[in-house]
């Protein structure tokens, strides 16, 4: 009768010890997984550690910390390569300007200085596209100095309605130089968000912009209740493989043309640092573009 006892009592020892041991597994995963988290989260110099003393355990997170430290290393790479690309644009493009108005400037004096008739379209030529460089310059400028930018943008509560509209407006003569007499829907009650006058601005701009180059003759801009604002135009000529890439830097439906393709992308990047959302969707040769921001608080 003793031997039952005995045998029950090594069995209820070992699930025990069973018990304690998973028990500690599951104290170790969990606190490995929280740790991973948040260094994936905050970039954080602190590595994984654990209070298991189960050597496989141990293991475990002694390889995780070196992958992590090689992916730091990566990381830190990817970042310094990253803003001295971003500081050899902006250089570059800064360098750029000044010869370009030169030359706008000397083909606007040579303009004035008797030539042949064959010497004057040459001229009216060479002005057009150095007119086109110019504009190429700055819109590359322009980006390079939003993506250095180090500093938070400064936001402001803002009405969307009264931006909305004279961004319209500045934008009507273009649009009917185009033959696009734009079709307006604004919400009479007041959207309020938290934003930036002038990225807002440029955001809303770039989007014209690019309903001016590529809508086939309409323009529909409507600005709801919930603050939802929608762009809408007839676009025949793009595809959805287009569609999905037009927020891509460097990506244009005519490529080099007229237009490095940042529009959309800085206005994206803009739009991001807002804490906003910006899509687009083409549905029937329509293409959509929609802005969203989050609601300001009262």
């Amino acid at each position: 009768m003793l031997l039952p006892w005995v045998l029950c009592s090594i069995l209820s020892f070992i699930v025990l010890i069973l018990c304690v041991k998973i028990h500690t597994l599951k104290v170790g995963m969990a606190e490995i997984r929280v740790q991973l988290a948040d260094w994936l989260k905050t970039d954080t110099n602190t590595l994984i550690s654990i209070s298991s003393s189960d050597r496989q355990m141990r293991l475990l997170a002694s390889d995780l910390n070196k992958q992590l430290r090689l992916l730091r290393r990566q990381r830190r790479r990817y970042l310094d390569g990253d803003r001295e690309l971003k500081d050899v644009v902006t250089n570059i493009s800064h360098d750029l300007r000044t010869p370009l108005t030169a030359i706008c400037g000397y083909l606007d004096l040579l303009r004035g200085e008797e030539k042949s008739e064959k010497a004057t379209h040459y001229v009216m030529a060479i002005q057009n596209r150095a007119e086109v460089l110019k504009q190429l310059t700055e819109e590359l400028f322009r980006y390079s100095i939003i993506m250095s930018a180090q500093e938070p943008m400064q936001l402001e509560p803002l009405c969307v309605n009264d931006i909305l509209e004279q961004s319209i407006v500045s934008f009507y003569a273009a649009l009917t130089k185009r033959g696009i007499t734009p079709q307006i829907d604004i919400t009479e009650k007041k959207i309020m968000r938290t934003l930036n006058r002038t990225a807002f601005l440029r955001v809303l701009n770039n989007i014209l912009n690019n309903a001016v180059k590529y809508s086939d003759g309409d323009l529909n801009v409507s600005l709801f209740e919930n603050g939802e604002i929608i762009f809408l135009n007839t676009a025949k000529n793009l595809n959805d493989v287009q569609v999905g890439k037009l927020f891509n830097r460097f990506f244009s439906v005519e490529t080099a043309r007229n237009s490095t393709g940042l529009g959309l992308a800085i206005a994206k990047t803009l739009v991001e640092q807002m804490q906003g959302t910006i899509t687009a969707q083409y549905h029937n040769n329509v293409l959509s573009i929609c802005l969203d921001f989050p609601q300001t608080a009262e």
